[in-house]
């Protein structure tokens, strides 16, 4: 019956994210700007600027600079590759998942596909479905950043191979975590965003008009300050520093995610399409 929840019709929902991404002409476009930023991270900020921070001369300023920001148990890290790709992927992979997963649905609407899919597959399917195609999709990009930097630290010193990747194990995890309220909120806005555009545009005002809503209201309302727990990657600046982990860190954005989600269910649900 149709009205089953069906893993396998929400897989089959996923792979199409996959042959759009990794099969078409413009997904393959998408893939090379997407290598060509992280080439250059990996080869200058990574490769070039470990050997400058840990040399003799400047690892006092590194101290004192990672240290004045809660990050000088960085510098102790046994792969310090990996160290300083941390502090760069921490913040850019949720740009990037926003950017990737901001045409989960809505071009579909617009092209009238998405009416034919509904016929086969329910409103919650195609929701899920797309997200875990997106879940895969950058989950694949974070292990492959990842391997290039473990693989770059073991060019240097073959002996940092087994700790980097035992490292990168454990950064994979948590960065799979970070980005998953980001993909979780582009599937909500793509419930009624007409373009990828138009989905990053309401991103945008999401992200830089609430937060400032939020703050003048919580100045004289200090409940209202909680409502900053809607914005995925509120808790970046505490997850960066391995000192303050907590397992409550990790389970902020897996609420968020759930939330998100629902929300797009419902949305979808009572949606026209």
């Amino acid at each position: 019956m149709l009205w089953q929840f069906s893993v396998h019709r929400v897989w089959c929902l996923a792979k199409f994210e996959l042959v759009r991404l990794f099969l078409t002409k413009s997904g393959v476009m998408a893939l090379l700007a997407f290598a060509t930023t992280w080439f250059l991270i990996l080869y200058y900020p990574v490769n070039s600027a470990v050997d400058f921070i840990y040399s003799a001369m400047f690892k006092d300023i590194a101290k004192d600079v990672f240290g004045a920001f809660g990050l000088a148990s960085l510098l102790k890290w046994p792969v310090p590759e990996l160290a300083m790709y941390w502090l760069i992927a921490i913040y850019s992979f949720p740009m990037f998942a926003l950017v990737i997963a901001s045409d989960q649905t809505c071009s579909d609407r617009i092209r009238g596909t998405l009416r034919f899919i509904s016929l086969r597959a329910t409103r919650a399917e195609i929701i899920y479905g797309r997200f875990l195609g997106q879940l895969i999709i950058n989950a694949t990009l974070i292990a492959i950043t990842l391997i290039a930097a473990v693989l770059i630290a073991s060019f240097r010193d073959g002996s940092l191979f087994l700790p980097g990747t035992k490292k990168a194990v454990e950064l994979f995890i948590e960065l799979f975590i970070v980005v998953l309220p980001f993909i979780a909120l582009m599937a909500f806005f793509n419930c009624f965003a007409k373009s990828s555009k138009q989905a990053l545009v309401f991103t945008v005002l999401f992200f830089g008009i609430l937060p400032l809503i939020i703050g003048f209201v919580g100045y004289k309302f200090s409940v209202v300050s909680q409502l900053n727990y809607l914005f995925p990657g509120m808790q970046i600046d505490q997850a960066i520093n391995p000192k303050q982990f907590s397992y409550a860190i990790y389970a902020i954005p897996v609420l968020q995610m759930s939330a998100y989600l629902l929300l797009a269910h419902l949305l979808m649900k009572r949606s026209s399409l």
